[in-house]
């Protein structure tokens, strides 16, 4: 099930227009809030955990605002999953390097190190986290940055997110709060019986708070810089915010929109699109007729998506070379679009048609927070699944009513 709110249309209207900051009519939201990140920074020895989405009006980025900003003295820099440049594939590790701009040294906080050391944050203040969300649990940066905010806590530093709008949205949330240690992929606190659902419907900063006032013992001195005038009801185009690329599989806001379910198809033995320039919209193998899976896909009915017969050849990752049938997932309405529920249909229904091909790993039930579900999905229905997680997502849904930044 995924629940969400609704805003009646008028306000739905005047919503439209892009955030500007109050009495300027020209000046990006953005840069209030760089200018309170500056401000609240004065004086203070800093460390930012970014990458290449951490970025301005203009599409500066984050470290240059800082490095060159006389107030600031910044003074290293970390880097999350596919490095501070972007550039490295998923599994990739990264070494600590050297800033090519800054010339600051940068850590790699994506492999054997998931925070900063003692030796780092003894040289500084204040650790920021500036980076663009996808509103996925199994994104890997928002779990590196509890780690950061613990070792920020047990040290005695400070932590500040650059909050930025959610590209899935801040109403509607859906999946299983995973009931089991999934590692990176999303934590478990010792004293929680719960943790955070597929498709979140929180900013960075609200995750943060959640996490901090929650789970974090001790807790960590957290700042969140706002986005002025921000609504759950608005989209991410609404805000007028930048996109960049934030990893290399996730070109578009469509691509993040998509990604929350079919993401599951990593934990299959077919091509999620990695080697496209459409990863987790298209997926298929040589072993699949397009045009039977788009039909019995779409015979599903499912909310705001249809599903369309294609073939392409990865350049790499599954079937790299291969020309494989599938689907592309085609958005056809936000508002009723469920991820979370497309893509555990998708999935079954690759195991109603192709029963002799298919092989499922138990990343699955790791991704999607299901225990099993990796075996339960190759007898049980999408819905039977579903309606299993309901009682921890209400009792998650409480919890993150108190910690809500922004209003309706």
């Amino acid at each position: 099930m995924m629940y969400r709110l609704f805003l009646v249309p008028v306000v739905a209207l005047f919503l439209a227009a892009p955030l500007t900051v109050p009495g300027s009519a020209h000046e990006h939201p953005i840069e209030a809030q760089i200018e309170e990140l500056i401000e609240t920074l004065s004086g203070k020895r800093v460390g930012v955990f970014t990458n290449p989405s951490g970025v301005d009006s203009q599409y500066r980025h984050i470290s240059v605002r800082l490095f060159e900003h006389p107030d600031v003295e910044l003074v290293a820099l970390f880097a999350p999953e596919h490095g501070i440049y972007g550039d490295l594939q998923a599994g990739d590790r990264d070494e600590d390097t050297t800033d090519i701009h800054t010339g600051l040294p940068v850590y790699s906080l994506y492999g054997p190190r998931r925070a900063p050391s003692a030796e780092q944050l003894d040289k500084l203040d204040v650790v920021v986290f500036d980076m663009q969300s996808v509103g996925s649990r199994f994104y890997t940066r928002q779990w590196i940055m509890t780690f950061v905010m613990e070792a920020c806590a047990e040290h005695g530093k400070s932590f500040v997110v650059l909050d930025r709008p959610n590209p899935n949205g801040l109403m509607a949330v859906e999946g299983a709060p995973i009931p089991f240690d999934g590692g990176i992929i999303g934590r478990k606190w010792p004293d929680a019986p719960f943790g955070v659902p597929v498709r979140h419907g929180l900013t960075t900063g609200e995750l943060a708070t959640l996490v901090n006032e929650e789970w974090m013992d001790p807790k960590v001195d957290l700042t969140v810089i706002k986005v002025p005038g921000l609504t759950r009801g608005m989209t991410f185009e609404e805000t007028g915010y930048p996109w960049v690329i934030p990893t290399p599989n996730m070109p578009t806001i469509e691509t993040a929109f998509v990604y929350p379910g079919l993401c599951a198809m990593e934990a299959v033995n077919v091509s999620e699109g990695r080697g496209t320039t459409r990863p987790f919209e298209l997926f298929g193998a040589p072993w699949i007729d397009g045009h039977e899976l788009a039909a019995h896909l779409n015979g599903k009915d499912l909310p705001g998506v249809r599903f369309r017969p294609a073939w392409f050849r990865p350049t790499f990752a599954a079937h790299a070379g291969e020309r494989c049938g599938g689907v592309q997932v085609h958005v056809t309405d936000r508002e009723t679009f469920e991820p979370v529920r497309t893509g555990l249909v998708a999935v079954r229904a690759l195991v109603e048609l192709y029963p002799e091909h298919i092989r499922l790993r138990d990343y699955l039930s790791r991704l999607m927070g299901v225990e099993n579900l990796h075996e339960r999905i190759l007898e049980e229905d999408a819905e039977s699944i579903i309606a299993g997680w309901q009682d921890d997502l209400t009792a998650f849904l409480e919890i993150r009513e108190r910690h809500l930044l922004y209003s309706e």
